[in-house]
């Protein structure tokens, strides 16, 4: 089978998914977007209120933030994966619970085979933890003090620089943050840069 053909079943397993009780307040599964040959995958947490509606992750004020960043990389969006932790969106944004992401990940993990990023750019505390743990850190620092750092990693088997920053959602609140949001997306350049 193709990428697009094991992208597209998985796809579907996410739109009816019912392993854990999120699908029940779901307006739309998330399962995420992209260019499935990427060599940048960036992962979030869970979608938001307008992923819900739409169906597609980042389409929000965070949204337009990262397409922003992006494009300062010299990236689009159709040149990249986005995809998140959690495919449904928990009630009133609230942080996802360990049980949601164990059901959950595995779909993340299934992407990240298909996909084989050079780079995951996870966003946020969350996403963060688990590619570390997925990949033998034992992460107990926040993302605060993650951030910033370049971590080579063998997931799956292959090689992938994972490169940790916050949530875009925390730099739209936090003029600090988005100035380190901006840091780390040259961050993200100058490692892409290495690679030729």
């Amino acid at each position: 089978m193709s990428k697009q053909d094991h992208m597209e079943l998985l796809v579907a397993e996410v739109r009816n998914c019912r392993k854990c009780t999120l699908w029940r307040s779901r307006r739309n599964s998330v399962p995420g977007e992209g260019n499935l040959n990427a060599v940048v995958m960036f992962i979030g947490e869970a979608p938001g209120h307008w992923e819900d509606m739409k169906g597609r992750p980042f389409v929000g004020a965070a949204g337009n933030l990262l397409n922003e960043m992006l494009s300062r990389t010299g990236l689009s969006r159709s040149e990249v994966y986005i995809a998140n932790l959690l495919k449904c969106r928990p009630p009133e944004n609230r942080d996802p619970l360990p049980m949601e992401v164990e059901t959950c990940t595995p779909f993340l993990d299934r992407q990240i085979e298909i996909i084989k990023p050079k780079f995951i750019v996870t966003l946020g505390r969350h996403s963060t933890l688990y590619i570390l743990s997925k990949a033998g850190f034992e992460a107990v620092e926040g993302i605060t003090k993650l951030r910033g750092k370049v971590y080579e990693v063998c997931l799956f088997g292959f090689k992938i620089v994972v490169i940790p920053m916050y949530h875009p959602a925390a730099a739209l609140y936090n003029i600090k943050f988005r100035d380190e949001l901006e840091d780390d997306f040259q961050l993200l350049s100058l490692e892409m840069e290495k690679l030729g």
